[in-house]
Parts: C-alpha cells; sequence; structure tokens
C-alpha cells in the first residue's frame, strides 16, 4: 500500500527503507539473464560476490552466492560470461543498498546463445537492417581510414601493414578498444561514434581476430548493431575468420572474410591501378593512332581526286560560260547601238529636210515685215514696206515697189 505523506506530515527514513524492504520482498525469487562483469572471491569467507551486466543496456545489479554454488558450476564461472541465475532480491535497510541472493546458476551453453543470436537476427532482418538498399558504397581512396580492434592486435597489424603495402599513403585513424568481454560492446561503440563524428574519416572498419562464439557475441550485440545502422559513415566488418559470422556482418556496409581482406577492400592496389592507368593510356594511345592514320587516308584519297589534284578544272565551265555570256551581251549591245545609230541618221536626214535651212539652201528666202511677222501674202505688204530678207547665207533688208 502506498505511504501517505505530505511536506506538513513526512516520513521517516527508515519508514521509507522499511516500506522499500516490503516491497523489494514481494518481488521473490526470479530468473535473471545477464553477463558477469566481476567475479570476487574473497579469503574465508563463503560467498563470492558477483556483478551481472545486461548485454543490451548499461545497467548492472550486484549478486551473491554461496561458494559451493559458483564452484560447482560447469564450467567454471568466469568474467564475460553469459549466465541465467535464480536470486531472490534482498534491500539492506542499514545500508541501503540493494542485492540479490543467487540459489541457482546456469550457464549459457552454446545452443541457447545460438538460439538466441537467430531470434535476434530474425527481429533485425525484420526492421530492415540487413537490407542492401541501406549499404553504402566504400570510397576509392579514402582521406582517412578509422580503425577499431584491440590493444596491440595482430588484426591491427594485419589491416594497417596490408593496407599500406598496397597504397603507401593510407592515413589510419586508430582507437584501441577492448574486443572481448564485458567493456567490449561500451567501448567499441563509443569509438565508433567518435570516429563517425569525424568528417576526415570517410569509412570505418571494425576488426578482432578469431575467438569462439562467447568470444565474439559483442559483435552481435542489439545495441552495437543499431549504432553501426546509424551511422553516416561506412562500415567494414572484419570480424574473426571465414567461418566467423557474427551478426555485424550483416548490419555493415561491407563484410570482409578477415583483417587482411578487409585492408584489400578499404584502398587499392597502387601496382594495379598503375597497371590499369598504362593500360589504359596504351588504349587510347592506340585509338588516336588509329583515328589519326584514317584521317590521313581519308585526307589521301581526297587529295587524288582530279578536282582536288586541278582545283582550277572546277573554275573552267564557269569561265567559259561567263565569257560566252560577255560575247553575247557585247554582239547585242553592238547590234543595238548600230540600230540606234541607224535611227538617228534617218532622222536626222528628216528633220534636215523638213528644216527651213534645207529650203534656205534651195534659193527660196523668208521676208519679214518691220514687226518681224513672216508676210505670207502680198497683198499684206504696203507699198513702200521696208522688209526684211533672210536667205540661206544671212540677211539683208528691202523696200516693197507695189505689184
Amino acid at each position: 500500500m502506498a505511504l501517505s505523506t505530505s511536506p506538513e506530515a513526512p516520513a521517516a527514513v527508515r519508514t521509507i527503507a522499511r516500506a522499500v524492504e516490503e516491497w523489494v520482498a514481494r518481488l521473490g525469487s526470479v530468473w535473471i539473464e545477464g553477463q558477469i562483469a566481476q567475479l570476487n572471491r574473497r579469503p574465508g569467507m563463503s560467498t563470492v560476490f558477483l556483478t551481472l551486466r545486461d548485454t543490451e543496456a548499461d545497467v548492472s545489479i550486484s549478486v551473491t552466492a554461496p561458494t559451493r554454488l559458483v564452484d560447482s558450476s560447469t564450467p567454471p564461472l568466469a568474467e564475460g560470461q553469459r549466465v541465467i541465475v535464480n536470486a531472490k532480491a534482498e534491500y539492506f535497510v542499514q545500508r541501503g543498498n540493494l542485492s540479490f541472493r543467487a540459489t541457482e546458476i546456469r550457464p549459457v551453453g552454446i545452443g541457447e546463445l545460438l538460439a538466441q543470436l537467430e531470434a535476434r537476427k530474425n527481429l533485425l532482418a525484420s526492421e530492415g537492417l540487413f537490407d542492401d538498399s541501406r549499404k553504402r558504397p566504400l570510397p576509392f581512396v579514402p582521406r582517412i581510414i578509422g580503425l577499431i580492434c584491440g590493444r596491440n592486435s595482430d588484426a591491427e597489424r594485419d589491416v594497417v601493414e596490408n593496407a599500406h603495402r598496397r597504397w603507401p599513403g593510407a592515413m589510419f585513424e586508430i582507437r584501441e578498444v577492448a574486443v572481448q568481454g564485458v567493456r567490449a560492446v561500451s567501448e567499441v561503440t563509443a569509438a565508433l561514434t567518435e570516429l563517425d563524428a569525424s568528417n576526415d574519416v570517410d569509412v570505418i572498419i571494425i576488426t578482432r581476430g578469431g575467438g569462439s562464439v562467447e568470444d565474439l557475441l559483442p559483435f552481435s550485440d542489439e545495441g552495437l548493431l543499431r549504432a553501426v545502422s546509424r551511422a553516416k559513415t561506412p562500415v567494414i566488418s572484419a570480424i574473426g575468420h571465414e567461418k566467423d559470422s557474427p551478426l555485424l556482418d550483416l548490419v555493415a556496409d561491407v563484410r570482409a572474410s578477415t583483417p587482411t581482406d578487409a585492408a584489400r577492400k578499404v584502398v587499392p592496389d597502387v601496382a594495379e591501378q598503375l597497371h590499369i592507368v598504362s593500360d589504359l593510356r596504351n588504349r587510347a594511345e592506340r585509338a588516336l593512332r588509329q583515328r589519326i592514320d584514317q584521317s590521313l587516308s581519308w585526307l589521301d584519297a581526297v587529295r587524288a581526286r582530279p578536282v582536288l589534284a586541278d582545283p582550277h578544272v572546277l573554275l573552267d565551265v564557269p569561265r567559259r560560260n561567263i565569257e560566252q555570256l560577255r560575247d553575247r551581251s557585247r554582239r547585242s549591245l553592238s547590234h543595238a547601238l548600230d540600230r540606234a545609230q541607224d535611227d538617228i541618221t534617218y532622222g536626222r536626214a528628216q528633220v534636215k529636210a523638213l528644216s527651213p535651212a534645207a529650203t534656205l539652201d534651195r534659193g527660196y528666202a523668208v521676208v519679214r515685215d518691220a514687226k518681224g511677222s513672216v508676210v505670207r501674202d502680198a497683198h499684206d505688204v504696203e507699198v513702200g514696206a521696208r522688209l526684211r530678207i533672210h536667205v540661206a547665207s544671212g540677211e539683208f533688208h528691202a523696200t516693197s515697189t507695189g505689184g
């Protein structure tokens, strides 16, 4: 039953502690699954102190067990081992501590582990974490390679040495962490988060050597797998050997069968690339020479054509046509001018024959009176009138004497 408290009527510490003790006692015995993070034996004591850690979250509890119970376990209990414990919760009022007293401890067998991994695999697959559409391509030549590995491990040397052998300029940002035991998941996840946040790291390799199913369990941890799926940087999984297959292989963007294989996948082989470049250069040179040879052959064929051998041939026909047209134009114009000249001569003759000057040349004269009017009728001239006589060559004056 919930306590009734208020600022005016608070409960004493002992009251709260006893209430918690009662609530904990109601829990009874429970089965707990976890990983042994610490196992302490104290000389002269019949009790072993264990710390059980949750494999999916950063949560742990304290467990005490009789020494005989721990010693009778097969295989012997050790840190990092997964166990199932039947225990009863105990709350110590004086110290305010919560602990569990174990009455039975069962190491988790390989069959159970594999069944749990299969269930986790199906869960993550249903969420699409293994889909190929989520896989990101690796950069051709990464600026910096993030490497998460064990401390002074062979896997680290395999990756670094083989990568430098293939691409001498390869640069690494190395994070040495625990790759086995209770701290493996948290340290690997923290290193992954740190490298993924770096703008210079283009790819991340998570690697370790081979081991048993229990040794490789951290790389099937759900929390780590989800962290890899959230990373924006491509991740290469290089865990163990070819036969090892932690779930990290399915979530990572690329799976490498070994650390050495990871080095082959993360950087190109400089000798191979030089060979490819040389081959492409030779192919380009051959293609260019072939193109030039074809063009030269085409030019030779064009130059051999008669029209290009003697380009003036193209102008001969137009030139002859122009000359013929020019001659015809000249003849037509000369004929037209001759006709016009004849017409002018004929017209001139007609005008001359009809002109007064021609009449005067034949002995005729033009008589004008004093007013300058032409005399056409003799009766119009009075006796004694002064007249002007115009002949072919000049004029003279006369006086009329009558008829």
